[in-house]
């Protein structure tokens, strides 16, 4: 049977964008992957907010191919804090008291503003490689596709947003911080048109419903990790043995899901099979 190929433009259609997250540990792939929906021809937006732009710009550089002009890139830098403020909060943990600094306040905690920076970028998406701007996240259509790098990234972001740099947490912190971070995974799954990518690395969590253990995305505490699989269409395993890389959607060892993939084991590590089917259903839309 002949091959079915990609049209060079995406269909534009009233169904939603497939939203997808792909875990696993690092080295498995994630990042490297972006350049193969960028090669489907969907115009893809990665946001970073941990160093992974060498690893998808490597999938065109290593191979010495230009890097096409529809992928545009914007990195969040994490708080810049020198070693002298690092000083001073080693100095509070050898001097204070567990209650002195569970109330203590970071006079500082106004430097923590990553996670206010990455709703600016989302409100107003500026690509660092030109300059130009595309608007507001929420307003895009489905030939485009928002990638963030990656869940580890927001989950820090998110609680630095509560606590700043204060060295200790409470339940409080972290139950506002899961809350900032939930509403806004719900509002790129349930409230965004375009396609929507999260990396995400992986923990061994229990599961609180069937039993056991499982491979789950790895965020701010056990409540919220099962809660993310159901707000995407796609949860994806990505593995690495030795010089392979595979996706896995069958591993019952994993919380994992698709509507788009095979449930199999070794699927080849691209998105030009989620975004085809899509694309198919879309037509009929």
């Amino acid at each position: 049977m002949e091959q079915q190929t990609l049209p060079t433009k995406p269909t534009k259609s009233s169904l939603p964008g497939f939203n997808c997250m792909l875990m696993g540990p690092a080295g498995s792939g994630k990042t490297h992957s972006i350049g193969t929906l960028v090669d489907a021809g969907i115009e893809v937006f990665y946001l970073a907010l941990e160093p992974g732009l060498e690893s998808v710009l490597g999938y065109w550089t290593d191979r010495g191919l230009p890097i096409p002009a529809n992928l545009h890139w914007h990195t969040v830098k994490a708080p810049d804090t020198s070693f002298l403020d690092m000083l001073d909060t080693a100095t509070k943990i050898n001097t204070f008291s567990l209650e002195m600094l569970a109330k203590m306040v970071d006079p500082n905690k106004s430097r923590y503003n990553q996670y206010m920076e990455v709703f600016k970028v989302l409100n107003d998406f500026e690509d660092q490689r030109t300059g130009a701007k595309f608007g507001a996240v929420n307003t895009w259509s489905t030939d485009r596709a928002l990638v963030i790098d990656s869940l580890t990234g927001l989950n820090t972001a998110a609680l630095n947003l509560v606590i700043g740099g204060k060295p200790v947490r409470s339940q409080s912190d972290w139950g506002i911080a899961q809350q900032q971070l939930e509403g806004l995974l719900r509002k790129l799954c349930d409230g965004c048109s375009c396609h929507f990518v999260l990396l995400a690395h992986v923990e061994r969590e229990s599961d609180l419903v069937l039993g056991g253990v499982k491979l789950m995305a790895s965020t701010l505490g056990k409540a919220l990790a099962p809660k993310i699989p159901a707000m995407f269409s796609d949860v994806i395993l990505t593995v690495r043995q030795g010089d392979k890389w595979t996706w896995d959607t069958a591993n019952v060892m994993a919380d994992l899901k698709t509507r788009n993939l095979p449930i199999k084991s070794d699927n080849p590590p691209s998105f030009e099979p989620i975004v085809r089917k899509w694309q198919a259903r879309a037509a009929n839309a």
